[in-house]
């Protein structure tokens, strides 16, 4: 009988350990792919419209409220990602001034673009009562 007891002490001994359900596989393959998408979400971002910025030597960062204002090669301007026309543009950023008195506008403008088009955009956004702005460049090495 004390070898009948023995064995089944240690049945009841390997029910102990099945209890618990380890989730740190679990927890690593979710970070793995959290970072994954991190990285993958900032070439989808920066792809969405390709803007060929002039090159200085000496740039500052902006901080705050900024309206983000890209005009292409061919002259299309995009407020915050998204296609806008003049009329548009200058209505969104009396919208943001009306929020926030210290809105800034960073300007992107691609390199071929014309000159005639970035003050274009320039008078449409101070004209909507943004007085603080920039033009976005690429710093050089």
């Amino acid at each position: 009988m004390a070898s009948l007891a023995g064995g089944g002490a240690g049945r009841d001994g390997d029910d102990d350990l099945i209890s618990g359900i380890n989730i740190t596989p679990l927890v690593d393959i979710v970070l793995v792919l959290l970072i994954i998408f991190m990285v993958t979400a900032t070439y989808i971002v920066r792809e969405a419209i390709e803007v060929d910025l002039p090159r200085a030597a000496h740039g500052g960062e902006a901080t705050g409220t900024t309206l983000a204002v890209v005009l292409t090669r061919d002259g299309a301007i995009y407020l915050d990602g998204v296609r806008r026309t003049e009329e548009e543009l200058a209505a969104r950023s009396r919208e943001a001034v009306a929020k926030d008195q210290g809105t800034r506008a960073i300007i992107s403008a691609d390199r071929a673009s014309l000159h005639g088009a970035v003050v274009r955009v320039i008078d449409v956004v101070k004209g909507a009562g943004v007085s603080r702005f920039a033009i976005n460049i690429e710093k050089e090495p």
